[in-house]
């Protein structure tokens, strides 16, 4: 039987530098012969058209397929599992490199390449690939401008600010390529691969200049771990940190009182921090368990801290005691949004049933408000964790 092909996902935003990676693969292929997809949102896809041009394949030809008018991360999900299918049972190729769209999330094209590696025999799918890895290929003067203080970096038509989609395509990944260094100072580039290194501590990181970097640092990894990949950004490993914290806070509570609440009967708000590096990158969790007055929070969000790079958790909003709320920044991108219901607003015999399934959960059990709580992750250059507590904790109802 035929092994599992190997992928490997480029994503990055638009002119991060991803065709000029494909080209340069193609070119030195370390002898596999390498099927290529590339997504284009538009009509036309000129990723394609420019890795045609250089020779290496054809749109005509089997070996590079263009998805167009579409994104590989949602609208085109089906295309894309339709088209790697094909090209595993074809049996004349060693190797995939899909180059998403700038705009596309990479945390879905995972998912989908996971219908077709094996995790999901008991539905009948197919073994026939295997993801290798999800590079991440990063303008690196791009991402100083956005977060040091430069102008929004908007969307065509100004539909979003990209600031949420750069780090999301930097979270969830197992490389990045720190592209267009040589548009940066040495210190500027230390600051850049600081302020990576905070958002995505498990990824290797390579600093490039036209995406310049050798097929063996790119193929063939075996880098992708679905579980740990999809809780390795800094934001997810700082509260598993505090949990950490906490528990040994609790053990501690127990030995000296005799149970593992504090001596007041519930637990105390408090904040946690660790300080990263000689740039002045930090990480702080502010967490209370006191809800929020809508309007005022609303006020501070809209007056967001510039020194904030990221800022992700929960959030409980005083009269909405059912919902919890998402907060997610990433620059100059805010939002407050539903998330899902909190077990405090459920019967008991669901909570013991949530219980069971995770255990763990019972740990953020609170006798006055349940699970109720805000716990939100912050990750900045020279933040004021003090003044952004103190600012936060005159928002509590």
């Amino acid at each position: 039987m035929r092994k599992p092909i190997p992928i490997t996902v480029l994503t990055g935003y638009l002119g991060s530098g991803k065709t000029t990676l494909v080209n340069r693969l193609l070119a030195d292929p370390q002898g596999l012969r390498i099927a290529v997809i590339v997504n284009d949102i538009g009509e036309i896809n000129i990723d394609a058209a420019l890795i045609s041009e250089k020779g290496h394949a054809s749109i005509t030809d089997d070996s590079l397929v263009a998805l167009t008018n579409g994104c590989i991360c949602c609208t085109l999900r089906t295309d894309l599992i339709t088209q790697i299918v094909r090209l595993a049972k074809a049996d004349c190729f060693d190797y995939i490199l899909i180059e998403a769209s700038g705009i596309c999330e990479p945390l879905p094209i995972a998912q989908s390449i996971a219908m077709l590696d094996g995790t999901m025999k008991d539905q009948g799918l197919p073994t026939l690939c295997r993801l290798d890895s999800v590079v991440t290929v990063v303008d690196a003067y791009r991402l100083l401008t956005e977060f040091s203080g430069g102008e929004a970096l908007l969307y065509p038509d100004g539909e979003a600010d990209i600031a949420q989609l750069l780090v999301e395509q930097i979270e969830f990944c197992d490389l990045v390529l720190l592209n267009k260094t040589d548009l940066l100072s040495e210190e500027e580039t230390a600051k850049v691969e600081a302020i990576v290194k905070a958002l995505q501590p498990s990824a290797q990181i390579r600093q490039t200049s036209f995406a310049d970097v050798p097929s063996k640092d790119i193929l063939n990894l075996r880098l992708f771990d679905f579980s740990k990949t999809f809780l390795s950004a800094g934001w997810a490993q700082t509260i598993e940190h505090e949990q950490d914290e906490e528990e040994i806070h609790d053990h501690h509570e127990a030995e000296h009182h005799g149970h593992g609440e504090n001596h007041d009967g519930h637990h105390h708000d408090h904040d946690g921090h660790q300080h990263l590096d000689e740039y002045g990158i930090s990480t702080f969790v502010y967490y209370r368990r006191r809800p929020f007055h809508d309007d005022r929070l609303e006020a501070w969000v809209n007056r967001f801290p510039a020194q904030v790079i990221r800022c992700k958790g929960l959030v409980w909003i005083d009269g909405e005691d059912d919902t919890s709320f998402l907060l997610e920044q990433a620059g100059k991108s805010v939002s407050v949004q539903p998330f899902s219901r909190w077990l405090a607003a459920a019967s008991p015999k669901e909570r013991e049933q949530a219980w069971q399934r995770d255990p763990l959960s019972r740990n953020n059990w609170d006798e006055q408000a349940g699970d109720r709580m805000t716990k939100l992750v912050f990750i900045g250059a020279d933040m004021d964790e003090a003044a952004i507590c103190a600012s936060l904790d005159k928002c509590l109802a």
